[in-house]
């Protein structure tokens, strides 16, 4: 510690003494720390913003923040891994409790997502140049920053939606073997269903790799139902506009990518099965844990093989998406830019802290669905890759079964900010991307409650 800050502190604290308590802060620099900043998509109408700090210094960087200008017309939007103020077109970021701190050599980053098409300008970092090296610190008395962002709603953020979805989509899973639900050929799917799942493809004795067929059982139930007559139904159900997918894992399920060639083994066999019966993607369903950086690996060496129009989504336990560094959540964040939507079960769960973390929240209530929905939405995952996952009904879950209508209404709290319970969401999602149940067999077993109630109102949604 240098003289001068010696005698400084002296000063404050000599005045503390004669005025009272004092809040002072003296932010924490090194020399050589900088804050990067490149836009990691563009859509037109808007982009996806990371800043990424660097430590170049000797010294640890304790707390840091950054902020910077928008030209009108710009607007910062959802943003993760930092808190926000705003004044105007000035927007700052400060570090969140997990990632203020900095090695030496090490760095940390933030992300946004912005509406319009201006760039930061006049970027600081900890009151310097984003790029150059901070001067020596001066006491200074912060503004607290807030616990939940702002509650307001920003301007759409979007991206158009691909493939041919609409922006809101209803997903059900249909099974490929005999329990006591209905038992369905593929063709008899309802036509409300935007997306049909298939439940399940399974691990073979090669790591990484899937194999699907019929399975016996179901054929056996349904008096015959070769894989010619599932392949041919997928083409009829692809003729209605409906999208057919396959899913690996469920609760059994022991696909494991948990290096490179595993890695490659999954994108190789899905790819080929996809060839073989006309799959338009794939859903990640492994409720026994997953690595997020090779099945990152996978995912993104299918998409070359498939191409743009390949749909990838996800089924996480909603356990798994508590933290957005780990498991699922890490993976979701990690292939944002080729994800297409995340339909997290909440349901089987028990009581779960919301995105304000300030209550545990009981399963099967509006509270739940919008309260855990809401971390994701705050995170970094855009509304249309976010989905409700629910229960159809008796039969389909152990826990957590709600009334369609209670899907509905947690849909308008998420997108209008109505009809919410105690819990109110920081700010609004018009672009939620739908709801997710389990299953279409038991949902057909219990009268098609599910798709008939929320299926029209998606219709209805911003």
């Amino acid at each position: 510690m240098t003289r001068s800050r010696t005698l400084l502190l002296s000063l404050v604290a000599a005045l503390a003494a004669t005025l009272g308590a004092v809040w002072v802060a003296l932010p924490a620099y090194a020399a050589g720390a900088t804050a990067g900043f490149t836009r990691t998509a563009d859509w037109g109408s808007g982009w996806e913003g990371k800043y990424t700090i660097t430590n170049g210094g000797s010294s640890t960087i304790s707390a840091w923040t950054v902020s910077f200008d928008l030209p009108a017309g710009t607007t910062v939007g959802t943003y993760w891994d930092a808190l926000l103020t705003s004044s105007g077109q000035r927007y700052t970021f400060t570090n969140r409790s997990w990632n203020g701190t900095v090695a030496p050599g090490a760095s940390v980053s933030f992300g946004f997502l912005a509406a319009g098409s201006g760039t930061p300008t006049n970027c600081l970092l900890n009151g310097a140049p984003c790029g150059t090296t901070p001067p020596s610190p001066t006491p200074t008395t912060p503004t607290p920053s807030p616990t939940t962002p702002p509650p307001t709603t920003p301007p759409p953020t979007t991206p158009p939606p691909t493939g041919g979805l609409p922006k809101h989509l209803l997903t059900g899973y249909w099974h490929n073997f005999d329990n006591p639900a209905v038992e369905l050929r593929l063709r008899d799917v309802p036509t409300e269903y935007d997306i049909v799942a298939v439940a399940f493809g399974e691990a073979t004795a090669t790591p990484g790799a899937v194999a699907f067929a019929v399975d016996p059982g179901l054929s056996a139930a349904l008096g015959g139902y070769t894989d010619a007559q599932f392949s041919a139904d997928v083409q009829t159900l692809r003729s209605r506009g409906q999208k057919v997918i396959l899913s690996v894992g469920g609760e059994t399920g022991r696909v494991a990518v948990n290096d490179a060639a595993s890695a490659a083994a999954f994108a190789d066999t899905v790819h080929a099965l996809i060839g073989r019966y006309g799959f338009d993607g794939v859903d990640i369903d492994l409720e026994n844990g997953l690595n997020p950086t090779y099945m990152a690996q996978a995912l993104r060496a299918l998409r070359a093989k498939v191409g743009a129009g390949l749909i990838i989504a996800m089924a996480p336990q909603t356990i798994d998406m508590q933290s957005p560094t780990t498991g699922y959540f890490k993976l979701a964040l990690d292939i944002r830019d080729i994800l297409t939507v995340v339909n997290t079960q909440f349901y089987n769960s028990g009581a779960m802290l919301g995105c304000d973390q300030n209550a545990a929240y009981s399963q099967g209530t509006v509270n739940f669905i919008v309260a855990l929905a809401c971390i994701q939405l705050e995170a970094g995952l855009r509304p249309d890759q976010v989905g409700l996952g629910l229960p159809a009904g008796p039969g389909a879950a152990g826990g957590g079964i709600v009334a369609p209508s209670v899907v509905n209404a947690a849909l308008d709290c998420l997108a209008r900010g109505t009809n919410c319970g105690s819990f109110r969401p920081p700010r609004t999602y018009p672009g939620i991307r739908g709801a997710m149940t389990w299953s279409v067999n038991w949902d057909v077993s219990n009268g098609n409650g599910f798709a008939r109630t929320v299926k029209p109102h998606l219709a209805t949604l911003p």
